[in-house]
């Protein structure tokens, strides 16, 4: 009887795995695709006064970075003092780290155009010497066939009435200005301090002209 008792148990539990639902399978998880990261470009503009070119470019929609310094000059770890000797070579300007793909580089280069007159020799406004040169310091043979190229359309166009003396030459040692040069604009117009004059009365009307006139900025 025992036996049989037994025989009918084993049979009822294997009745059951038997007909048991299987186990779901557990989900495998997807590797997660790598995020694609940004392509940046870097080139050196010069357009006269740092302070004037930095802020506009800062305010420019695909622009990473915009950085004021020296460049192209003879002497090693320049200071602002000894920059505005005019005898070191350098040309003060900036360095700007930007996204191809949401700022094209010949939309920036014809943005350099408007926002400086590039037909002055070695000055901008009342600031004069090479210091103040307008120039695209190129970093790949790509911009600098690009560069000449807009130049020689913007030349051609009519839109200056003397010719256009921007330099193009291959970017050389960059030299960062300075702390109190770096955002000048925005940490000195608002309060009044600095040099805010300079800049009210010489960047404000090219922010204005570009559209990228703030509020608080006059």
């Amino acid at each position: 009887m025992k036996i049989r008792h037994f025989l009918l148990s084993l049979a009822a539990l294997a009745g059951t795995l038997f007909t048991s639902p299987a186990a779901e399978p557990v989900p495998v998880a997807k590797p997660t695709a790598p995020v694609p990261t940004k392509k940046m470009e870097t080139i050196t503009l010069a357009t006269g006064c740092f302070w004037c070119t930095e802020v506009i470019l800062q305010r420019t929609k695909g622009v990473e970075s915009a950085t004021s310094g020296y460049t192209n000059g003879k002497t090693p770890n320049p200071t602002y003092e000894d920059i505005c000797t005019g005898l070191t070579g350098h040309a003060e300007a900036v360095e700007v780290v930007f996204d191809p793909t949401v700022l094209p580089l010949d939309t920036l280069l014809h943005l350099f155009f408007e926002m400086h007159d590039p037909t002055t020799l070695n000055s901008q406004g009342a600031d004069h010497g090479t210091q103040y040169r307008s120039g695209i310091f190129y970093h790949t043979d790509e911009q600098k066939t690009l560069a000449e190229k807009i130049k020689a359309e913007v030349g051609q166009s009519g839109k200056f009435p003397k010719p256009i003396v921007t330099e193009i030459t291959k970017a050389a040692t960059f030299y960062k200005a300075e702390g109190y040069h770096q955002d000048y604009f925005d940490k000195n117009v608002p309060n009044k301090t600095g040099n805010y004059r300079y800049c009210q009365s010489s960047t404000i009307p090219k922010l204005k002209k570009l559209g990228l006139l703030k509020a608080g900025d006059e």
